[in-house]
């Protein structure tokens, strides 16, 4: 029986007295709905108390138990968390008030740090409260004691469910809870959530299609300061940023030693390139200065983080490892290096700095090249009108429910017609059809048309059902061999293998992607983890390295680094060029506004003198002859992957009138096509402006430009990860990249030549048409320019707007000069050009 709000939450309210705290009244209406029977979804401002909000409830529930005595013994509570850093955080967090009441309560952590012998006692004598991630929990599915590890589980609680969310570790995380629901009817779930635009159906995600998620928001003002770092001057010929070093003097003289400061960037290749040039200007700063990326070995990055939060260290080049909400209140400043191309995501790195109810965030913002003080302003005016982008689960990705299939396989094994039911019972699998459903089974138990021939592939087997179970027989793992390997391979993070790097004589600092260290020879030196490093020798996927006083340039680089602008912030990105044509035509009630855009006026009016800026209704077009060829440069603000997709559709649309060569470069400004001098881009868009912009035939049209069919087969090899096709073998013996590429590559042309109805393949399909190509933004963009008025311009010369294309193209190009030495020669030359 429920117990009284009121008498249950007694304990809770004494210790927040103790702390001279108040409850805010989002965290008394979650307590009362938890009490109630709810499930939820709680979404306030970053610092404003989410944490015991939601766990506060369930932890009252427990002390009511047995008149007031506390709980008898038996998991309770299960937390989850996206990242191992915020675990430990949450542990702190919770463990708190347990320890300075004396409430008799004990808390668990486990994860894939967690020793062997402490998993063992936590399967022996379970603790209350259990803090874990999606990948331990599927793991402790896939165990032999999971039905009475979970026999008295009450509630779960989900932390950053919007990070979780949008990816196959949300849905993961779905099918684990539907298979506990099934378990336990009455289990109540409640999402801890920040900056999405769609709570309702993010509600839906976390606590399934059954009953009414009850959704718990708070006004709490929490206002973000954005201050942008102004070059002196601006060029008309801005290129496309090449990690803004160039202005490294500018940020040192922004930053202050005694102010904690959270500086990001997008990718971790940037912030080894960003931590050794801040090593080198400020050496008064060794010891205070740390970079944190996820390639970083664990132990160092805790290591950093308690400098942090111990303000030993003062300064922290991060990357999105540090995005989400390990509690750093001393941060009192945040630094983006770089357009953060998202409103999430802006807002959820502010909210590191002044991270308590009511701070204001502050944020200095530095660009890497000149038009990103558009991007910064047009983030300021979205954020003014509240509105952030939305996160989309994936849609019956069938990988993950083969895994987890397989999973509860290994585990108390299950029952095809009731688990069809709880699977059912998930938003993301909510529609799943039967036919699906059949095809997932007699693949994992036959090996479907083409593996049946392999034993390894046929994992299920059918055994009687324990009396009193609903069907007649069960799904089985009896091979131990499958079942050990499959456990070792749980997980939807799929990446290229890593390669781990050791000092000979030492600690572990990391680890690097496999094609980087396949281009080092002994001797080669490059910087890493803040380190000028020597490669010694490559052994068993362990890079051992020794520390060098030699200098290098050289930086790993990880692959999907790449961002691209949001669909939110192109449409305010749009608005805000269509501000600045405005202003500079004279237009009553619009002028350049923000310190930003004041800064860019010399570059927008030269945008004007040498073409023209593009209004919201307008799609502007540049064609312009060069020595190198022909260019057209088109201007749909739709950020880089639908710039990529349109680029290649274009050229292969005005391929077909008029055969030619083309080289395409993008941005997420923009895109251009270099075809040979005399190329008639003229003559061709006049006569066939309306089939390029055309949505139909577009699927075929981008089968042909873009080699669909080599972009399915890679983004397979991820696909026959997660399903278990493919596995990395046991520890100590685990197989190379290019082995797991060659494995997954014969599968994927057995399947296209043997089987091309395999569902596998569908799915690696739609993934990349959803996913890498943005079919339904792409289609969205074809209609919007369609009905957009077409602004063709013929500038003598490429112009502002289309000089980081250019770069963007030089870049890729084999030269003995040097990037900014060829750059710095263009620009030199369109100055000259224009009398400057």
């Amino acid at each position: 029986m429920t117990p009284s709000s009121a008498a249950a939450l007694r304990p809770i309210e004494a210790w927040f007295r103790a702390r001279g705290w108040r409850p805010m009244p989002f965290q008394r209406q979650c307590w009362r709905a938890y009490l109630e029977g709810a499930s939820g979804l709680i979404q306030v401002p970053t610092g404003s108390g989410k944490t015991y909000a939601a766990v506060m409830g369930p932890i009252a529930a427990m002390l009511a138990e047995n008149g007031g005595a506390g709980p008898d013994a038996g998991l309770r509570l299960l937390v989850l968390t996206p990242l191992r850093a915020l675990s430990r955080d949450l542990l702190l967090a919770i463990r708190e008030p347990i320890e300075a009441m004396g409430w008799p309560l004990r808390v668990g952590l486990r994860n894939g740090d967690t020793s062997s012998h402490e998993r063992g006692k936590q399967l022996k004598a379970p603790p209350q409260i259990l803090i874990t991630t999606p990948e331990s929990l599927s793991l402790l599915l896939a165990g032999p004691r999971a039905e009475a590890l979970f026999a008295d589980l009450e509630a779960v609680v989900i932390d950053e469910w919007h990070e979780l969310m949008g990816s196959k570790r949300g849905s993961q995380t779905e099918l684990c809870l539907s298979w506990l629901r099934s378990r336990r009817p009455a289990l109540r779930t409640w999402a801890i959530s920040a900056t999405i635009g769609n709570l309702q159906e993010a509600a839906r995600a976390a606590v399934g299609v059954d009953g009414e998620p009850r959704i718990i928001t708070a006004r709490i003002r929490r206002d973000t300061q954005i201050r942008s770092l102004l070059p002196d001057t601006i060029d008309g010929f801005p290129w496309a940023g090449h990690l803004g070093l160039r202005m490294y003097e500018e940020l040192v003289a922004a930053l202050d030693p005694a102010v904690s400061t959270l500086l990001f960037t997008n990718t971790r290749n940037q912030a080894e390139r960003w931590h050794q040039c801040l090593r080198f200007a400020c050496p008064e700063m060794e010891g205070a200065l740390a970079l944190h990326h996820s390639a970083i070995d664990r132990s160092e990055r805790e290591a950093i983080e308690a400098g942090v939060k111990a303000a030993a260290i003062r300064w922290v080049v991060c990357t999105s490892s540090l995005d989400l909400g390990v509690d750093f209140q001393p941060v009192e400043r945040v630094v983006q290096i770089g357009s953060a191309k998202n409103l999430a995501r802006l807002l959820q790195r502010a909210g590191r700095s002044a991270h308590q109810p009511g701070g204001t965030a502050q944020v200095l913002f530095m660009p890497t090249n000149a038009l990103e003080l558009l991007e910064v302003s047009a983030m300021r005016r979205g954020l003014g009108e509240g509105l952030v982008e939305h996160r989309r689960p994936p849609q019956e990705p069938l990988d993950v429910l083969l895994q987890h299939l397989v999973s509860l396989a290994c585990g108390p094994g299950f029952e095809p017609e009731a688990t069809l039911a709880a699977v059912r019972r998930t938003w993301s699998y909510r529609q799943l059809e039967r036919s699906r459903w059949d095809w997932c089974l007699r693949f994992l138990e036959e090996g479907g048309d083409c593996l049946g021939a392999y034993p390894r592939y046929r994992k299920l087997e059918r055994e009687p059902a324990e009396a009193g179970a609903a069907g007649s027989w069960r799904y089985v793992v009896r091979e131990p061999a499958v079942a050990r390997l499959h456990r070792l391979n749980i997980g939807t993070i799929s990446a290229d293998r890593a390669v781990t790097v050791r000092f000979v004589r030492g600690a572990v600092l990391g680890h690097v992607e496999e094609a980087f260290v396949g281009r080092l020879k002994p001797g080669d030196v490059f910087f890493f983890a803040g380190r000028q490093l020597e490669f010694v020798r490559l052994r068993e996927m362990t890079a051992m390295v020794k520390a060098t006083t030699r200098r290098s340039a050289t930086v790993p680089a990880w692959g999907g680094g790449q961002m691209a602008l949001s669909d939110l912030l192109s449409a305010h990105l749009r608005r805000e060029v269509d501000r600045c044509a405005r202003a500079l035509d004279g237009e009553a009630g619009f002028s350049l506004d923000t310190a930003e855009l004041g800064a860019l006026e010399p570059l927008l009016e030269r945008q004007v003198q040498l073409s023209a800026l593009p209004r919201t209704h307008q799609f502007l077009v540049e064609l312009c002859h060069t020595r190198e060829g022909s260019h057209l440069y088109a201007y749909p603000f739709e950020g880089r992957f639908v710039h990529e997709g349109l680029g290649f559709l274009w050229s292969w649309r005005l391929a077909r009138h008029h055969p030619g060569t083309f080289t395409v470069s993008v941005n997420d400004y923009g895109f251009e096509l270099l075809a040979p001098r005399g190329y008639p881009f003229e003559e061709l868009l006049a006569q066939h402006t309306e089939s390029l912009l055309d949505p139909t035939g577009l699927l075929e049209d981008l089968e042909r430009a873009v080699n669909l069919s080599e972009l399915c087969r890679r983004r397979f090899r991820s696909i026959a990860q997660v399903s278990g096709l493919v596995l990395n073998g046991y520890p100590g013996q685990a197989r190379s990249g290019g082995q797991l590429q060659i494995s997954a590559a014969l599968l994927f042309d057995v399947f296209q030549r043997h089987e091309p109805g395999n569902l596998l393949l569908a799915q690696a399909r739609g993934e990349v048409l959803e996913d890498q190509l943005d079919l339904g933004r792409l289609i969205g963009t074809l209609e919007r320019l369609q009905a957009s008025e077409w602004l063709e311009r013929h500038p003598p010369r490429p112009g502002p707007m289309a000089f980081p294309l250019l770069a963007e193209r030089l870049n890729n190009r084999m030269s003995n000069e040097s990037l900014l030495e060829r750059l710095e020669r263009l620009r030199q030359q369109a100055t000259r050009a224009e009398g400057l």
